[in-house]
């Protein structure tokens, strides 16, 4: 092979992955068409990985100080099926469920239409540019779909374990929390939230980037097996985990019904600290953990597939 290389990747791709010769310009994902697909891969994924994150909540608003109601994630489990039946693992999901379909329809959508601006004259997308435009669909998300939601979510789900819990359902609770805190009692959290949005998708897109850029070699259009696409995803699903976990514990706290102990979000940090230390920072990792690797493989599996059902029927330039 004629040439100077001026990078050699460490990585040496096995023969059963060598790209074949180029196969010319990276083909483009309509925004609309990421929209559409995010939208319907985020409603699958929650509906399957939802009792993960109900135990992950419930671990991280069961604070020291009350003194602690679990034990840990099993006992968790345990008494929420002893006094709500397994039905008590999904309260809270229509919440959750009202958020995830246009959460990841943001996201995705906001990708897409980022990364079509700053890939090459190849088409290709490098894994620098790929956390920037992470970056900018997590702070999206954040501020138009997830912030909101999830403080509903938590307000929610906190409420159901109070013994007289006043919210009767996911509207009802909207509607009380708007009527007694206003429009700002939807918004509690939102720099944690900015912050824990921002940061997850830039690790996720940056991690998923590479990993592509990496298995595709010469060919931009080479086609990824679903399976390859999953484990992708739950790699970038952990790396996330690790990277912002203290970020989702804060965040929790500022959006549940004991946030006005709390003057900021650096107040929050703080006191998480002084009281409870840090390991309170680490919280509900292990059932997020489990959730994430799910969530994030499920959603790009379907995701990409999708994509490739509308490329069939939704033509565009």
């Amino acid at each position: 092979m004629s040439g100077n290389p001026g990078f050699v990747n460490p990585f040496h791709r096995p023969y059963c992955l060598a790209a074949a010769a180029p196969s010319g310009k990276a083909k483009l994902t309509h925004p609309g068409k990421a929209i559409l697909a995010g939208g319907i891969a985020g409603g699958i994924e929650i509906c399957i990985t939802f009792p993960t994150e109900y135990v992950k909540t419930q671990l991280q608003l069961d604070e020291k100080a009350n003194p602690p109601k679990y034990r840990g994630i099993s006992d968790c489990v345990k008494q929420t099926v002893q006094h709500h039946g397994v039905r008590g693992l999904y309260r809270g999901l229509s919440s959750l469920l009202y958020g995830s379909i246009p959460k990841a329809a943001v996201r995705f959508g906001v990708f897409e239409f980022l990364s079509n601006k700053m890939r090459d004259e190849n088409g290709k997308l490098d894994s620098t540019r790929g956390l920037l435009c992470g970056l900018g669909a997590g702070v999206a998300e954040a501020v138009v779909v997830v912030c909101p939601m999830e403080t509903v979510k938590v307000k929610f789900i906190h409420d159901q374990t109070s013994a007289n819990p006043k919210y009767r359902g996911f509207f009802h609770g909207v509607r009380e929390i708007v009527r007694t805190q206003g429009l700002k009692g939807t918004y509690q959290g939102l720099t944690a939230t900015v912050l824990k949005q921002g940061s997850n998708q830039a690790i996720r897109f940056y991690v998923m980037t590479s990993l592509r850029n990496w298995y595709k070699g010469d060919d931009p259009n080479k086609a990824i097996n679903p399976m390859i696409t999953g484990m992708f995803g739950a790699f970038a699903g952990a790396a996330s985990v690790f990277g912002n976990t203290p970020l989702d514990v804060i965040k929790t706290r500022m959006q549940g019904l004991e946030a006005h102990k709390y003057k900021s979000t650096w107040d929050c940090a703080v006191k998480i600290m002084k009281h409870e230390g840090p390991v309170a920072f680490y919280k509900g990792t292990v059932p997020r953990l489990g959730r994430v690797c799910m969530d994030v493989a499920i959603v790009f599996i379907i995701y990409e597939e999708v994509v490739k059902v509308l490329n069939k029927v939704w033509k565009t330039d």
